[in-house]
């Protein structure tokens, strides 16, 4: 019924959109239930939840203003994600029944959106967050996992993103 390059264009968009869907959640959570998270990164740099006694508490954060920028920080590079997602989604959707050549041009967006939302994870919550503020020695305040998920996740999409689409009927 459908060709094995439209299904794969179909799947490429709205996987994009999906993320762009959970980077729009994310960013209306952050901002209509700003305090919530901002205390979860408050601890985070502040190191409070982390192993008794232990020697790199000289990295910790205390600066209330310092942990607003980073939590501001956090909140604009997901609102650039949504944003971009959804741009990218859009051109896919643009693009599905074009060439060949024009659906790879439309994936250069979403390949940046991607792109960055593995930064996001990777850069911010397991290496800034989990290696630096040492996240990972805390029971309460420890998002290393969701952000591996979500790592993985984008990661997943991406690979399919730059996987060229198969021809043939399915």
């Amino acid at each position: 019924m459908f060709s094995t390059t439209t299904t794969a264009r179909w799947s490429k968009t709205l996987l994009l959109a999906s993320v762009a869907l959970f980077f729009t959640l994310v960013a209306f959570n952050n901002t209509t239930d700003f305090y919530s998270n901002y205390q979860f990164v408050q601890h985070v740099l502040s190191m409070d939840s982390t192993f008794p006694g232990n020697r790199a508490m000289w990295r910790a954060l205390l600066s209330s203003g310092l942990q607003l920028a980073f939590y501001l920080g956090i909140i604009a590079w997901e609102l650039f994600n949504a944003v971009f997602c959804w741009i990218g989604a859009a051109a896919l959707f643009r693009a599905r029944n074009s060439s060949e050549e024009v659906f790879i041009r439309a994936k250069r967006i979403g390949t940046l959106a991607l792109t960055a939302g593995l930064l996001l994870w990777l850069v911010a919550f397991l290496s800034i967050g989990g290696e630096w503020f040492l996240m990972w020695q805390s029971k309460t305040w420890n998002g290393q996992e969701p952000a591996f998920r979500m790592f993985t996740i984008e990661a997943l999409i991406l690979a399919l993103l730059l996987q060229q689409e198969p021809t043939g009927r399915l």
